[in-house]
């Protein structure tokens, strides 16, 4: 071989060598990626064969570990350790529980996780000593302020929006006295500003509270801001921008979110006695069942039946003013009963001369039949006006912030 032939090979061997050193050290560097924690009810999961699963009727706190291999003696002993923090016989069916498994061959319940609701839950760990622990997972609350026009119902109006419909019986109970919502209409319009909750920051748990609203009613914006005049200690009432009370002596009506289908008339067509008469009341239309409230508190002073009005209730508020309830389906109060205001009296119903399921809401002012919705209904005691100048620097920048994003939304 010649001398140069000798050197062209050298260059190729030791080339090759240096190639393979270069791929051996690249092959050295490659580290294996670990697997990413996924930590829930703080334990790593990838650390233990999970099992989740929902309790059953007929499951029991018992039958669930003795499932997990563990006789009686010993599900009897965990249970007299835990009974202080754990009462076992509160767990209900559909609710979720968790167990966490060893990884090895025995495949050994160490966890058991149990979630009465979205936030709270329970952890006994059987691994060293069994140890019981009752937890809550991190709740954060995010203000938020909307506006809008009534496109439907109040619910329907505020799901379009993103907002949890839930919110919808609230704000009527608030405005129960202030605004008749059978007469809301489409392109009426409202703010709002409310805390919703948020688990883990994340997990959306619905409207904690309102803060503020408007709604226009008739041609005005009807506000409530919620006060409490002796401070945190106080009950928390809502008033309107000038510090007037939202609450009235009586409720708007009767039910909630139904149809006025006959008003207060001196001359109507009776549709089962196919003759004109006078009609002395406000026929509310609801599904069979519906509750029936008393718009004000006072005492049973009528609780029967009769051809006419079917079952029926009349309520004595004071010396002036009386009201009456007729077709009930049921009667859920008695005479001579005292109750309160809002309270379900009885439930809608047909009984009578009715050709449908509504309730006939009648009025009586110093012992004559009048027209509710006309009337002008006495307020509750006014706000004490030392706590005025309070109320109103607490209430000037969120009827501000309301005011603002509503002539932004027009």
């Amino acid at each position: 071989m010649s001398k140069i032939s000798q050197k062209i090979t050298l260059i190729v061997l030791l080339a090759l060598f240096i190639f393979s050193c270069n791929k051996t050290n690249e092959e050295e560097i490659i580290i294996p990626k670990a697997k990413p924690k996924l930590v829930e009810f703080g334990f790593n999961l990838h650390d233990f064969n999970v099992l989740n699963d929902t309790i059953k009727s007929g499951d029991t706190f018992g039958s669930i570990l003795e499932s997990q291999n563990l006789d009686g003696k010993e599900v009897y002993d965990i249970v007299a350790k835990v009974k202080d923090t754990f009462d076992v016989r509160t767990i209900r069916r559909g609710k979720p529980f968790t167990i966490l498994r060893s990884k090895d061959r025995t495949n050994k319940i160490e966890v058991f996780i149990y979630q009465p609701d979205k936030i709270n839950y329970y952890v006994i760990d059987f691994r060293d000593s069994i140890v019981t622990k009752k937890k809550t997972r991190p709740l954060t609350f995010k203000t938020r302020t909307i506006a809008g026009a009534l496109n439907g119902s109040l619910s329907e109006t505020l799901q379009n929006l993103k907002v949890d419909p839930s919110l919808a019986p609230k704000i009527a109970k608030i405005y129960a006295w202030s605004i008749d919502f059978f007469k809301l209409q489409k392109g009426d319009k409202f703010g709002l500003k409310f805390t919703e909750r948020y688990i883990n920051d994340t997990i959306y748990d619905g409207v904690d509270s309102l803060k503020a609203a408007f709604f226009e009613y008739r041609g005005k914006n009807i506000y409530a801001f919620p006060f409490s005049p002796e401070g945190n200690s106080g009950k928390l009432q809502y008033y309107d921008e000038e510090g007037k009370t939202l609450k009235n002596f009586f409720l708007k009506a009767p039910l909630k979110f139904v149809n006025i289908t006959s008003r207060y008339t001196k001359n109507r067509f009776h549709p089962v006695q196919k003759r004109w008469k006078a009609h002395n009341g406000t026929d509310y239309a609801a599904p069979t069942g519906t509750p029936i409230m008393s718009t004000a508190a006072g005492f049973v002073e009528q609780a029967g039946y009769t051809t006419g009005n079917g079952n029926f209730v009349k309520v004595k508020h004071d010396r002036t003013y009386s009201t009456q309830y007729l077709h009930m389906s049921k009667i859920l109060v008695r005479r001579g009963q005292r109750i309160t205001q809002g309270q379900v009296i009885g439930r809608v119903g047909s009984t009578g001369l009715a050709t449908g399921p509504h309730v006939c809401y009648r009025f009586w002012k110093n012992g004559v039949q009048v027209d509710a919705l006309r009337l002008k209904l006495p307020t509750s005691t006014p706000m004490d006006t030392k706590y005025r100048q309070k109320f109103l620097t607490y209430m000037t920048p969120l009827k501000r912030e309301l005011d603002s994003v509503s002539s932004e939304n027009n």
